[in-house]
């Protein structure tokens, strides 16, 4: 069993920052990709930044200079920072990872979500 918990995410007004975190836990060997998606209202889930063990962050067009993907591998933890918030923020936020367990199998994980609004 892995498990994915958020915390972080609330209220912001236009411009504002916040901060994510997600951290795995359970029967982890390794865990080299993790990400963040996010949903909003009426639309699909949506990659915002993965990041890869070792790699270079990737982030999608309409957050880039924005948000900071980091990750820390002894606490299995991946980072959001977000700034300079907008409106077309909004959404849930979901963490994912890709774990391969102690029983050498891969699979792809995600959080709970948790949600982000910002107000304008």
């Amino acid at each position: 069993q892995v498990q994915l918990v958020e915390s972080g995410g609330g209220l912001v007004q236009t411009g504002g920052s916040l901060s994510l975190s997600c951290v795995a836990s359970g029967d982890i060997l390794s865990n080299d990709i993790m990400g963040w998606y996010r949903q909003a209202p009426g639309k699909q889930r949506e990659l915002v930044a993965i990041i890869i063990s070792g790699g270079r962050p990737n982030y999608a067009d309409s957050v880039k200079g924005r948000f900071t993907i980091s990750r820390d591998n002894a606490k299995n933890t991946v980072y959001l920072q977000m700034n300079s918030l907008k409106p077309e923020d909004t959404a849930v936020y979901y963490c994912n990872a890709q774990v391969v367990t102690i029983m050498r199998l891969t699979n792809n994980y995600w959080g709970q979500g948790t949600q982000v609004t910002v107000s304008s």
